[in-house]
């Protein structure tokens, strides 16, 4: 498919930067789960903008709480003023965290800014200099947030000095040929004695659903017992709930699936349904620690809060994280229907609406990618992820219906048949590197 007038726009005027582009979509509009390109044809989206549109597009809720805000903006930020849209979002974050202790909220414009705030501060408040993350993990874009991360796609970053990356227990790379996470269990043990003292760690970073590096589902009870591991040493626990919170994995947070609280959240993507917000939800010694030390002019902008104010709301009043795990459910036993035809899907997994579709390490990256790119020119839009960039994602608007979902595996179905038969080729997706 040749790219059209405004993706020839986008090259000439926007730098590659910033782009992570997998097939020539260049979009004019959107409504409910579709996204609408410059041809007019209309896209059945499952990756959300990589979960960021969460309410799908045009939401009402969404259209008259940013309409208002910016008819009547309360000024433009938190930084020197109190605004109302600001402070009744942070109100309503901390009534969805009753757990955390003295908590305050922090506000920010993208994950990887709370996830960078969040590990700047706990090491300057408690004094500890040490991370622990996950091999795999993607906590960001932005320098800090890389320097905790442990993902393969971000071999350019410099990582934190203070930084251990543990394995992430998987079915597909286990480590020391155990899924079950006793191994990682007792090596983090010995770590934390030996040659990473766990009172000199401040934080462990937790991905609920570690999303990027493969939408892996931790091994029951792995995530509990490792916190009760690490909070033996007064080690802080911090939840990125980026990509799999507010509801995605059929539960508000998808901490709550793992029996344990964190001591800190981080939001990010779906709260601003397609606005730019993030937060951190944290104890109030993190959060007042100092003051004017994570601050950007327009962080806690009166038009992005109203953005989250109607987000939360309309997950509550329209039961979307219900939604999420019983439409989740449907699609998980559709896809698995879906693997039987086809030998080179190897595994279906994830929770509510996000799971991930691995394909056979054996022919990886090109055939996730000649997938995407097929599944483009039919009608859908779907990304792949993974260490080996292998893993077709699904993170949908949280407003999807069952219809939707049979739409969508029909859509994959021949997306794969087609790619098995050739109809893809290599120069097709040579321009996009994707993953």
């Amino acid at each position: 498919m040749a790219a059209n007038d405004l993706y020839q726009r986008d090259a000439a005027a926007i730098g590659t930067l910033q782009k992570l582009r997998f097939f020539p979509s260049a979009l004019t509009g959107g409504a409910g789960v579709r996204v609408t390109d410059q041809s007019g044809r209309s896209l059945l989206d499952l990756s959300a903008a990589w979960g960021a549109a969460g309410l799908g597009y045009g939401h009402p809720a969404l259209v008259e709480a940013v309409t208002k805000a910016v008819r009547n903006p309360a000024g433009a930020s938190v930084l020197s003023s109190a605004n109302l849209p600001a402070v009744e979002l942070a109100e309503r974050l901390l009534a969805t965290a009753p757990g955390i202790a003295d908590a305050k909220v922090w506000l920010g414009h993208s994950g990887s800014d709370a996830n960078e705030t969040m590990f700047r501060a706990v090491t300057a408040a408690t004094g500890r200099a040490r991370i622990l993350s996950f091999a795999g993990a993607y906590h960001g874009g932005t320098a800090a947030s890389m320097a905790i991360s442990g993902h393969s796609v971000q071999a350019h970053a410099t990582r934190h000095a203070g930084l251990t990356l543990i394995p992430y227990p998987a079915a597909s790379r286990p480590f020391m040929g155990d899924v079950t996470g006793e191994k990682v269990l007792e090596l983090v043990d010995h770590l934390l004695r030996t040659t990473c003292p766990g009172d000199q760690v401040a934080a462990l970073f937790i991905e609920p659903i570690q999303s990027d590096g493969g939408m892996i589902v931790p091994p029951p009870g792995f995530l509990k017992r490792l916190v009760e591991l690490c909070r033996r040493h007064g080690i802080l626990i911090v939840s990125d709930e980026v990509k799999v919170g507010l509801a995605r994995s059929g539960e508000m947070h998808a901490f709550s699936h793992e029996g344990f609280t964190p001591d800190i959240i981080c939001l990010g993507k779906g709260l601003g349904g397609g606005m730019p917000l993030a937060v951190a939800v944290a104890p109030a010694r993190i959060l007042d620690f100092a003051a004017a030390f994570a601050m950007q002019t327009l962080h806690g902008n009166p038009v992005s809060a109203a953005a989250g104010i109607a987000v939360l709301d309309t997950i509550r009043r329209d039961e979307l994280a219900l939604n999420a795990a019983m439409v989740g459910d449907y699609f998980f036993a559709s896809l698995q229907k879906l693997r039987q035809r086809h030998d080179i899907i190897t595994d279906v997994r994830g929770r509510g609406l996000a799971i991930g579709i691995e394909l056979s390490a054996d022919r990886a990256k090109r055939y996730a990618a000649k997938t995407v790119y097929r599944a483009f020119e039919l009608g859908l839009v779907l990304y792949y992820v993974g260490l080996e960039s292998n893993v077709l994602e699904l993170t949908p608007p949280l407003i999807l219906t069952r219809e939707d979902v049979d739409e969508a595996v029909e859509f994959l179905d021949r997306a794969l048949s087609d790619v098995e038969a050739g109809v893809v080729s290599d120069a097709d997706i040579a321009p996009f590197a994707g993953w």
